[in-house]
């Protein structure tokens, strides 16, 4: 249920994400274009296009922990015994997790500073700007807690403990050792 839960939002994440990318394009070109053909800008433009490239870039990497796309090192993790791979997982996830508190922690203390500021041309608060952390951290501290109760309880597959998503595997022709002989 928790799963199809983060795929869902996962999903309404990347739309959002390749929503920011096309606003981005579509402000940039025309203020180009307004500039250079009519000597004139749309004000926002610039601010504007700021805030939603650190959004997408947030929203993307959320998406990118969800769906394991971050660097890892899965040449070395495919190669170890099922033990290895989870001693692995357990000790990355709780690294990661404890780096997304920090983040949360200083997302979260920054957005409340910037409350009352607005931003110099669109005159809003602040605390929106900030809010993209905050919104990664405890997405991300779901996403990995989610997979630590998959490795416990027995659910999680041995491509994703070995760190390999199904298309590395058909493309790489990597197979997780599985302690079987080949």
């Amino acid at each position: 249920m928790l799963q199809k839960l983060l795929d869902g939002i996962c999903t309404v994440l990347s739309a959002l994400a390749v929503l920011c990318l096309a606003l981005m394009v579509v402000m940039v070109f025309g203020n180009v274009v307004l500039r250079y053909g009519f000597n004139s800008s749309i004000l926002v433009s610039e601010e504007l296009s700021r805030w939603l490239f650190v959004w997408m870039t947030f929203l993307g990497a959320v998406v990118a922990v969800r769906k394991r796309l971050h660097l890892g090192t899965e040449m070395l993790v495919a190669r170890l015994p099922a033990l290895g791979r989870k001693i692995c997982l357990v000790l990355t996830h709780l690294i990661m997790i404890y780096l997304c508190w920090l983040m949360l922690d200083g997302a979260w203390q920054q957005t409340l500073i910037n409350l009352g500021s607005t931003s110099a041309v669109m005159q809003v608060s602040m605390a929106w700007f900030f809010s993209a952390g905050v919104l990664f951290a405890v997405l991300c501290i779901v996403i990995l807690l989610e997979s630590l109760w998959r490795l416990f309880t027995g659910r999680m597959t041995e491509a994703e403990l070995a760190g390999l998503s199904a298309s590395e595997e058909a493309s790489d022709g990597v197979v997780p050792n599985t302690g079987s002989p080949r």
